[in-house]
């Protein structure tokens, strides 16, 4: 029997702060890092995940699923994933990675995956392990490390946060329903064929009766209208602003103001209810 030792990246700021951590804390564990590719993500996610590679000086592994977004759309008559009915997550996130450590657990070994749950983050619950050999650790919780913590270890690493941070909060796929409405905005703006890419979609799932558009109450063909985006854009400039003059820096720390969440802004929980697999 051995252990096995792996380590989920999402793209996003907590997972590459947690890979950064441990190369440096625990370099003595022969950690697996991994990707679960969807193929449909952005491609500052893979510039981003090349420039951790180097830090790390250890390859990440990419996980593809068996099937592509586009053979499950159709094995669900075209209804587009939802928060009610998280497909996407399921088999293109979470069934590839089982499907990796699986010959491992059948085979009796034990298999610790290390999760990057935050210290703050007191009402999240990393995956459900469903087999007594699959052990899931939270080392952010485990010593105190927090948001703040985060942004410190990837500023001091020189990685910095991923580009899509600009003008984003999560990584994930491209058309990610839990996007904002200003993310859409952004989205078009920034990756135009992304965006038609999603409209097509969308319209596909339509005509084939879908109760569901990518944002929730709004088609995109709705959203991309001027006095549309102009609203849209005037609404997170109003809220961005009344953040900004209520927010004091903190001299004793690398990053003094932390980055805009724009899920914050409106009220919402860092992720807007998104998968953790997909956007930590």
């Amino acid at each position: 029997m051995t252990e096995r030792h792996v380590l989920g990246i999402s793209g996003g700021k907590d997972s590459a702060a947690l890979a950064v951590y441990m190369s440096l804390h625990h370099p003595e564990l022969p950690i697996e890092y991994f990707f679960t590719d969807t193929g449909k993500e952005l491609p500052e996610v893979y510039e981003f995940l090349g420039k951790l590679e180097g830090f790390l000086g250890r390859p990440i592994t990419y996980l593809n699923p068996h099937r592509d977004f586009d053979f499950w759309l159709r094995t669900y008559n075209h209804f587009l994933p939802s928060p009610q009915t998280r497909w996407c997550t399921r088999k293109l996130k979470l069934e590839p990675f089982k499907n990796w450590v699986k010959p491992s657990l059948d085979a009796g070994d034990t298999v610790y995956s290390y999760v990057a749950i935050r210290s703050d983050e007191d009402h999240r619950e990393g995956m459900v392990a469903q087999h007594e050999k699959l052990k899931v650790l939270m080392p952010f919780r485990e010593h105190g490390i927090d948001k703040a913590g985060v942004l410190e270890i990837l500023e001091a690493s020189g990685l910095g946060l991923p580009k899509y941070y600009g003008w984003r909060s999560r990584s994930g796929c491209t058309f990610c329903f839990f996007q904002q409405k200003v993310e859409w905005v952004r989205l078009k703006e920034t990756h135009p064929e992304a965006f038609e890419e999603a409209k097509n979609y969308e319209k596909n799932a339509i005509e084939h009766g879908s109760p569901f558009t990518w944002s929730h109450g709004e088609p995109l063909t709705e959203l991309e209208k001027p006095d549309r985006t102009n609203q849209i854009v005037t609404d997170f400039e109003i809220r961005k602003q009344r953040e900004l003059s209520r927010r004091r820096p903190n001299p004793l720390r690398v990053v003094p103001i932390e980055p805009i969440d724009i899920d914050d802004l409106y009220l919402e929980d860092e992720g807007g209810g998104a998968c953790l697999v997909c956007h930590k």
